[in-house]
């Protein structure tokens, strides 16, 4: 392996971390949980039997962006606030003479009940357990342990966030701005593929949906990593001097969505079911040169990079090639509904593109 190859090979591996930053979290993730272990016998108001419920609490605190490491933590903490408070009531019902099993019972289900309200989050599945331990495992110095679990616990959580704020807050604006590249290139190379099934003027319809199922797919991934992105960037100082690069992100998100919106539109209006295994191109066939031209430019102009030299190019290219498609349509006669609808797409399309890349 050439000292090229190895560099390009340690490229990738550091974007990958920094993608999805889980090299960086996992360490994170230690070096919290060590700390609240070794400071947690100095917690007040808590006793040392319990502190391992301190890298507990950096442990369900410590996530990919800051906002949710503190939303997430918060959330927790109230959900054993309340199964605390559910388990408070079950040992009053044991201490009134009720049945263990059913105060036992009750604070599970009613927990669980509970834990579902949207409020609480990641926190839901917290309650029903913190009543149970509370129940089971308080006994008759339930008051000091469920002091010690939640006030130990809280300060976990505060170590898990402080950790994550200072080493190293993630911001993952370049690994979205990676992302929307991917699907940039994903929605060109749809709408390639649609071109090269429309000049072989037929195709199994499985090819067919199976391009749009997999942009979708793409789609779907891109959007949720890019809304990951601009929420690592919530409380973040490293954010600081990134907000023109967070609104091109979310404005190329948008693009590319109505983009893939678009060419599902137009793989729709393409192709009829010409059977059980073929799709029939809709478009009368003297109008398939242009419309496989019009197509192409589309893809080369959506495959433009940012600030691309050739944007103007490209996008009079593809005005050119749609004006000379619809052109076509008109000529023939009367365009067929389908006919009319793929010119539309290609026009949404156009839209789309053009601000991304100029």
């Amino acid at each position: 392996m050439t000292w090229r190859s190895r560099w390009e090979a340690l490229k990738r591996r550091s974007q990958e971390l920094e993608g999805p930053g889980r090299g960086l979290l996992a360490a994170k993730t230690a070096v919290a949980c060590g700390l609240a272990w070794y400071l947690a016998p100095w917690v007040p108001f808590a006793e040392n039997e319990y502190s391992y419920y301190a890298p507990l609490g950096a442990l369900v605190s410590m996530y990919p962006t800051l906002m949710r490491s503190v939303r997430t933590g918060l959330q927790t903490l109230a959900g054993v606030g309340i199964g605390i408070a559910l388990g408070a009531a079950g040992l009053a019902l044991v201490h009134a003479g009720g049945p263990a099993v059913v105060a036992l019972g009750g604070v599970v289900g009613v927990g669980v009940l509970a834990g579902a309200t949207r409020f609480l989050g990641a926190g839901g599945d917290w309650v029903a357990m913190a009543g149970m331990f509370v129940l089971l495992l308080g006994g008759a110095d339930a008051d000091q342990f469920s002091i010690s679990y939640i006030v130990t616990l809280a300060f976990g959580v505060v170590v898990g966030v402080a950790v994550n704020l200072a080493i190293v807050p993630p911001l993952h604006l370049g690994y979205a701005s990676r992302r929307l590249s991917q699907l940039r290139d994903a929605a060109a190379g749809s709408l390639r593929d649609l071109a090269d099934l429309l000049e072989r003027g037929t195709g199994p319809r499985e090819e067919i949906d199976t391009i749009v199922s997999g942009l979708r797919r793409t789609a779907s991934a891109v959007a949720a990593d890019v809304l990951d992105a601009d929420e690592s960037a919530r409380g973040n100082p490293r954010s600081r001097g990134h907000r023109e690069e967070r609104a091109v992100n979310d404005r190329r998100r948008r693009a590319l969505e109505h983009t893939v919106f678009s060419i599902r539109d137009l793989s729709d209006a393409l192709f009829r079911s010409g059977g059980e295994d073929d799709g029939e191109p809709t478009v009368d066939r003297t109008a398939h040169e242009p419309l496989v031209t019009a197509i192409r430019a589309c893809a080369d102009l959506v495959a433009a990079p940012l600030e691309s030299e050739d944007a103007d190019d490209l996008v009079s290219a593809a005005e050119d090639a749609v004006a000379d498609y619809l052109s076509t349509v008109r000529d023939a006669g009367a365009p067929s509904p389908e006919a009319a609808t793929v010119g539309f797409c290609l026009q949404r399309i156009l839209e789309s593109a053009r601000p991304i890349t100029r």
